[in-house]
């Protein structure tokens, strides 16, 4: 596709998607869930996440000329979680994995101890001190698709198995994580030959309204007021490479959210991030595609427009959403990856029910560009 018509395409989209907006006129409501008490402080909460969409990528088809028609369960996810004894809870989810074995993986298994507001203890399976996105996941992002210059190391879907230590200020006006984990390449074969641990820290400043506890959303659609800063670190030493020949992996990141309820008007959202990792040019990626090497960054831009459309249960605001990513790919593979998303929400209930429809222009490292169209649905309890 000429760069001219990829131009009209994105201007005709942004207009649609603004008149569309423009066109509303519409309110929120709270979430749910279901707890069972079984003794004296003692309880067991339980949910259930479910992320489906229907897509069409150019030339995605197995002929390589076709337009691919896909449906695709995203995310499944049933959580629990619950009070043990006084100050010590836990959390147990799982997820869906897609693919040729489509099976249902352990996400977070956390026993967690609290001390006070300033020290707190979580030891299990869970998401590591990383970026603003990793920590909202999937469900709490204001864009459908995962940001792909996050490239932070996981085991599945974010997480990691370690310890960490956190604690808040004021409510979470400040925020601090830090903790060691088990990182990359400890595994036969692998360049971790000495079982080094990968250690991770944050610390998020909130100028305005606070955020508690451990996780994050880059959207509250107008549930506060929100000036958060935050950075990142993650080392761990031979994670890269081979046996004889590692190599030391260094990533971190500054992101930054701003979101404001406009009195009654709406809300505008603004978020951005920059990354930058190093693997000290040894491989801990595939050979094509984007490596995890390089730098990158993302800036979005939403409005939650003030009324509601539609009646019932499927009442809702509309939010317009713009995002820009781009990573430089370094190290073993080389070229630039840059993709533009242009959405259109309809938010029923925040986070626990949404509709997005998103079209994408990507501009792969290597390869031809190609553009996204994918309809999503977002329901949780």
């Amino acid at each position: 596709m000429g760069k001219t018509k990829r131009k009209f395409r994105f201007v005709l989209s942004a207009i649609l998607v603004l008149q569309l907006a423009m066109f509303a006129t519409f309110s929120s409501k709270a979430h749910a869930g279901g707890k069972i008490e079984i003794g004296e402080n003692r309880s067991v909460s339980i949910g259930m996440g479910l992320r489906s969409s229907i897509s069409t990528r150019e030339n995605g088809a197995p002929n390589g000329t076709s337009n691919s028609k896909d449906f695709s369960l995203e995310n499944m996810r049933l959580y629990m979680s619950g009070q043990l004894y006084d100050n010590i809870t836990f959390e147990f989810n799982t997820d869906y994995e897609s693919g040729t074995s489509e099976a249902l993986r352990i996400l977070d298994a956390v026993i967690k101890f609290a001390f006070t507001e300033t020290f707190n203890i979580w030891a299990g399976r869970f998401l590591p001190p990383s970026d603003r996105s990793n920590l909202d996941g999937p469900y709490y992002l204001n864009a459908w698709d995962f940001p792909f210059v996050q490239k932070y190391p996981a085991v599945f879907a974010g997480r990691d198995d370690g310890l960490a230590i956190w604690g808040q200020v004021d409510g979470g006006k400040f925020k601090y994580q830090i903790g060691a984990f088990e990182g990359l390449g400890d595994v036969p074969g692998g360049p971790n030959q000495s079982d080094e641990l990968l250690y991770a820290g944050r610390l998020t400043l909130n100028l305005l309204d606070p955020e508690p506890g451990y996780y994050n959303s880059s959207t509250y659609y107008g549930g506060k007021d929100v000036l958060a800063i935050g950075l990142v670190g993650q080392y761990q030493e031979d994670a890269t490479g081979t046996i004889g020949n590692a190599g030391s992996f260094t990533g971190w990141n500054i992101d930054l959210l701003f979101e404001k309820d406009l009195n009654g008007a709406g809300v505008a959202t603004l978020e951005g991030a920059y990354y930058d990792y190093d693997a000290e040019g040894k491989a801990i990626a595939p050979t094509s595609g984007d490596g995890a090497e390089g730098k990158g960054f993302m800036g979005l831009a939403s409005f939650l427009l003030p009324n509601k459309i539609g009646s019932g249960s499927y009442a809702g605001q509309l939010q317009p959403m713009v995002r820009y990513q781009e990573f430089e790919n370094e190290g073993m593979v080389t070229g630039e990856h840059s993709r533009t998303d242009i959405g259109l929400s309809h938010i029923m209930d925040g986070h626990n029910a949404r509709i997005s429809l998103t079209y994408s222009m990507d501009d792969p490292a290597a390869g031809s560009n190609f553009d996204i169209v994918k309809l999503g649905f977002q329901f949780q309890i």
